[in-house]
């Protein structure tokens, strides 16, 4: 019966009447879906090896270095398991029905804090876990958004942030990880403002404390744990530069920082504290330094950089502050790198388009600088798909309507036919498309025959400080007239079917589909909207209290009146009747950062118009899709809309 539906189901869907069930719910109720058909059986089978696809990051070493922590699913989210050796079996040792996020270790024991939240709120909590028997308490109040749990060096505290005091300022805490009573506030920040710790001094009696404003200004500061009183010393208030403090060097006296005050890249440098000298040490890295990793004894460190989306690893002498590449790190993206205890190996997690995330630990020699083999400590399952035949991304770039040169990603088969395009654009802002593994991009590729571009437009980051102002304020949709160029772009290549193009973004990637099928609405057949703004305006007004200030100084301040008119000038939800494109929108509604309001808006309005628009609201959802339970019906709907409509 139920094969029986599903067929007359897809007969219909691809026929000239199409039957359209206007709300039902999945997964317990949990899934809410408005317009969408019923998926045919087809596609949830062709998709199963694509949605059985898992990943093991790196998450630490124990206390002797033989053994590593990863996160990886084998049911609805990902817990944390121990390896005891290079491939050996993972050994699940959380089992809560949420994933997990943070972890920390603590130093010289076996202690794990970790962070959760419950249903994507974000409100996450920290947790003490014993590794010996998997037994958890929670340390913090249940209610607040607390995060970046960070043990001092030889003793039972963890420093913290946390939202606690008036649920929307950042303030820093530290508690007795034997006593949860003993949490007390060591740095009142200003409302909305984030402020968190990055490393204890060996003593216990400081604390480095960096203070975000925006990813082109930032500071930082010392604080004395007893007295409260805290010194800048990165950054000032007279010139913004981004000035990230990382860690005290091996003296105490010193410390490591990433800033790109000297240049137009994230570099690595440090400030001897009592001479406030201050040397840049990755000169001669003519790109964004994204990763750092101390020893226990600080007598090494490790750092990557971000090389045209791809990363490399440097090892780095502490006292001659001499660096050195690894050559055998494979072609990818790296992240997650940590030191054993003892110093004698390195953690590190690597990902590239043909292989998830999995761990990886290269043994060190003596010598902060010299190192021995790279060892692959898992092998993350891929569904028994043929990655032989996965397509490989190429980095293209091409002009916009300024004759500035937008990079991008194309992955794209040998030409038979003209293919279709879809373009798929990153949130952030200020983030970056990166040719990490991606099975939907493969999916899209092999099932659709679509060629898939992920474009950096201008804002994005990895392509210094300029670029990534140029899209901030009044500047808003010159990023968006950079797909306008890509669409140009499309349609010179022969290889691709410019009458046949989709986008797809989520959070401000969601925002640009939209505004894309606001301009561009005669060149696109289909849009994808995956937790986006709909309106600028309502959005700085109901994301929530802690981000509010932090998100104004991207997009600019809804009070101020001539801003408030642009905002409400380019926001989609305001020029719904120049969309004539169908469009998937898709939501979690405990969401803290888009508030389901963006969705529901948007939804509503074209609803109105009677413009073709498929909604689904994850309940148990927030900022995008957690559970694989969900996350495959939507990548199922995602098919099934591009099969439709592109």
């Amino acid at each position: 019966m139920r094969k029986s539906l599903h067929l007359m189901t897809y007969i219909l869907l691809f026929s000239t009447v199409v039957a359209f069930a206007s709300e039902r719910t999945e997964n317990n109720g949990n899934l809410i879906l408005k317009n969408i058909p019923l998926i045919p059986e087809s596609i949830e089978q062709d998709l199963t090896q694509y949605q059985n696809v898992r990943s093991a990051p790196f998450r630490g070493f124990n206390k002797e270095g033989d053994e590593i922590f990863i996160t990886t699913r084998f049911g609805n989210v990902s817990q944390l398991h121990r390896v005891r050796k290079k491939g050996g079996a993972r050994e699940q040792i959380t089992f809560f029905g949420e994933p997990i996020g943070s972890i920390s270790r603590k130093p010289g024991g076996k202690s794990i804090a970790f962070t959760m939240d419950a249903g994507g709120t974000e409100n996450n909590q920290i947790f003490l876990l014993d590794t010996n028997d998997g037994s958890s308490v929670m340390l913090t109040d249940g209610k607040s958004r607390n995060g970046g749990p960070l043990w001092e060096k030889n003793g039972p505290r963890i420093a913290f942030q946390s939202t606690r005091r008036n649920g929307q300022s950042n303030d820093v805490w530290i508690m007795d990880s034997k006593d949860s009573n003993s949490a007390e506030m060591i740095l009142e920040s200003p409302d909305g403002t984030w402020w968190g710790p990055s490393d204890w001094s060996k003593d216990g009696k400081k604390i480095l404390i960096q203070n975000y404003i925006s990813i082109t200004n930032s500071k930082a500061y010392i604080l004395d744990v007893e007295s409260k009183k805290k010194e800048m010393i990165l950054g000032s208030s007279e010139i913004e530069s981004y000035n990230a403090v990382l860690s005290f060097d091996r003296s105490q006296n010193g410390v490591f920082f990433l800033t790109n005050e000297y240049g137009e890249f994230n570099q690595l440098a440090h400030k001897d504290l009592k001479t406030n000298v201050v040397t840049v040490l990755t000169k001669d890295i003519p790109w964004d330094i994204d990763g750092f990793a101390i020893s226990s004894d600080h007598k090494r460190a490790a750092f990557t950089a971000n090389e045209g989306g791809m990363s490399s690893v440097y090892l780095m002498d502490t006292v001659s502050m001499k660096y050195r590449k690894v050559k055998s790190i494979p072609i990818g993206l790296v992240g997650g790198t940590q030191f054993s205890e003892d110093g004698s190996k390195l953690g590190l997690t690597i990902n590239s388009y043909q292989t998830p995330s999995d761990s990886y630990v290269l043994d060190l020699k003596n010598n902060p600088l010299l190192y021995g083999d790279l060892n692959r400590w898992t092998v993350s399952e891929i569904g028994g798909l043929d990655v032989s035949e996965f397509v490989e991304p190429k980095l293209i770039s091409y002009k916009s309507f300024d004759g500035r040169m937008i990079p991008a990603f194309i992955y794209t088969k040998e030409c038979q036919e003209p293919q279709p395009v879809i373009i798929s654009i990153h949130g952030g802002p200020e983030s970056q498309s990166r040719p990490s593994f991606s099975q939907r991009i493969q999916l899209w590729s092999k099932r659709l025959g679509a060629a898939v571009i992920t474009p950096n437009v201008r804002g994005s980051d990895g392509y210094g400080k300029s670029y990534l102002g140029l899209d901030n304020g009044f500047l808003r949709e010159d990023s968006i007239r950079d797909i306008g160029a890509l669409l140009d772009w499309i349609e010179a290549q022969p290889c691709l079917d410019s009458k046949r193009v989709a986008v797809i973004g989520g959070s401000y990637g969601g925002y640009m589909v939209l505004a894309s099928a606001t301009h561009y609405s005669d060149r696109l057949r289909a849009a994808v909207d995956i937790v986006g703004i709909s309106n600028f305006v309502t959005f700085l007004e109901n994301t929530e209290d802690y981000r509010r200030d932090l998100r104004r100084v991207e997009y600019g301040d809804e009070r101020d009146p001539e801003m408030r008119e642009f905002l409400e000038s380019i926001s989609p939800n305001n020029n719904i009747e120049k969309i004539n494109v169908p469009i998937l929108v898709v939501q979690g509604e405990n969401d803290p950062r888009v508030p389901v309001t963006e969705s529901e808006q948007v939804v509503k309005s074209l609803e109105e118009k009677e413009k073709t628009v498929w909604y689904m609201n994850a309940l148990n959802e927030g900022h995008g899709f957690r559970k694989k339970e969900n996350r495959d019906i939507y990548e199922q709907t995602v098919i099934l809309f591009f099969e439709k409509y592109l």
